[in-house]
């Protein structure tokens, strides 16, 4: 019997220990190790902030759902990967052995690289569902006394479209409460232009996005470095495709949301030969680890380097179909070698995203992730904002009800017109 373990339960995670459920005879062990006790849909985090979803319509208690599928759970923070030893030490201080580990546990948010920011100082993020609360909570007292609003992306940053999406949900609650007049709107953001998206653009995106940006009266500067955070203003070095300065900005707000950039999580980073410098995991193609051959990687918390050099730090996102089809690449290599064969599947790199604009939507679909490509495709309109809360409602089922089944590879890309998506 082999036991495999899941590190982290999110949009990787959750999804990861149902197909392993699934493909393993119950001679196998599966269990999940997360550092809180609930799920949490990520996505939806942007209209959290705006109070467009309680917290409740996008959380839920883990434990009975994996436990209806015979999923063994566990609700504490790993301090430390022993993987010479093939152990996690548990904050208690136990012990929790495994055969094979697979790592979904998303990043650490890196606030503390540009001093001032963060929800414990002086900008919101939507990069958890607590950070959302808080933003939410900032927000409301933010339309009592409405003024300056700078959103945007930190010095290396690599996921931008919920910075996109939050931007114009924001602009859209604002002319809903009839204040969008008193609200100056500027986005910050280390790509080199709008719409590069950390993946040196994806079709006419550069031009669609400056165009709703400008419809929308929203300001922008790009190739932007924070270099620090006070109370109700922000400091920007603004530079040019060499590199120099151009501008020096200091930019008043009464509300700001800025995603950071990325780290892996302590107790990942601190493995050695694990990962980075970063401190995420350098796996191979088939998302196994360079080093421990045991140990699967999934997601935001593994290595990929930037699609191109840009003058200001920026990475390269990963995507929820980026992410299911690395999950499904790791599930079905265990089941091979616990079968007596070799891993040969490989996750696909390509990169789809559907991103809400409030009442409209903008979807791009980049094959593969790295140019020159097969696919270079953008589109906008209303139906992506249908299909965007289609999708949060039938991933929360799915994960409720513990299906195996690939949501982009079954539903998304049927919806875009692409049966399959092949590199």
């Amino acid at each position: 019997m082999a036991h495999i373990v899941v590190m982290g339960a999110g949009i990787g995670g959750m999804p990861a220990a149902y197909e392993l459920r699934a493909a393993l005879s119950r001679s196998h062990q599966v269990t999940v190790v997360n550092a809180q006790d609930y799920f949490q849909f990520v996505p939806s985090n942007p209209w959290l902030a705006v109070g467009w979803r309680e917290r409740e319509a996008i959380t839920f208690p883990i434990r009975p759902y994996l436990e209806k599928k015979g999923i063994e759970f566990v609700a504490k923070r790993v301090d430390t990967i022993d993987a010479a030893g093939n152990a996690l030490v548990l904050e208690d201080g136990a012990r929790l052995a495994y055969d094979y580990l697979v790592i979904t546990t998303g990043p650490k948010l890196a606030f503390d690289e540009v001093p001032g920011a963060g929800p414990q100082q002086h900008t919101q993020s939507i990069c958890s569902v607590d950070h959302a609360q808080t933003a939410l909570a900032a927000y409301q007292a933010f339309v009592q006394e409405p003024g300056p609003a700078v959103i945007g992306a930190m010095p290396g940053a690599s996921c931008f479209g919920p910075a996109y999406e939050f931007a114009f949900i924001f602009n859209k609650d604002l002319q809903r409460r009839k204040l969008r007049h008193k609200v100056p709107i500027t986005f910050v953001t280390s790509e080199p232009y709008i719409g590069h998206l950390g993946l040196g653009g994806v079709g006419d995106s550069k031009s669609m996005l400056e165009s709703e940006f400008r419809n929308n009266d929203i300001k922008w500067i790009t190739n932007a470095k924070v270099t620090r955070v006070e109370a109700g203003k922000m400091f920007v070095t603004e530079v040019n495709d060499q590199g120099a300065v151009v501008k020096e900005h200091e930019l008043p707000f009464k509300y700001s949301m800025m995603l950071p950039a990325f780290r892996g999580v302590d107790a990942v980073a601190a493995v050695e030969g694990l990962c980075n410098p970063r401190g995420f995991v350098q796996v191979d193609e088939h998302q196994r680890s360079k080093k421990y051959p045991n140990i699967f990687a999934a997601g935001v918390c593994i290595a990929i380097p930037p699609v191109e050099a840009t003058p200001v730090a920026t990475g390269a996102p990963k995507t929820g179909y980026m992410i299911e089809t690395m999950v499904t690449a790791i599930v079905r290599n265990i089941a091979a070698e616990l079968e007596g064969g070799k891993a040969s599947h490989k996750g696909s790199w390509n990169a789809i995203c559907l991103a809400d604009m409030g009442d409209t939507g903008a979807a791009f679909v980049a094959l593969p992730q790295i140019p020159p490509r097969n696919v270079n495709w953008f589109r906008k309109g209303k139906w992506v904002h249908l299909a965007k809360v289609a999708y949060e409602k039938y991933f929360l089922f799915k994960m409720k009800s513990g299906s195996s089944e690939p949501v982009y590879e079954k539903h998304i890309l049927k919806l875009l017109g692409i049966e399959r998506l092949e590199q």
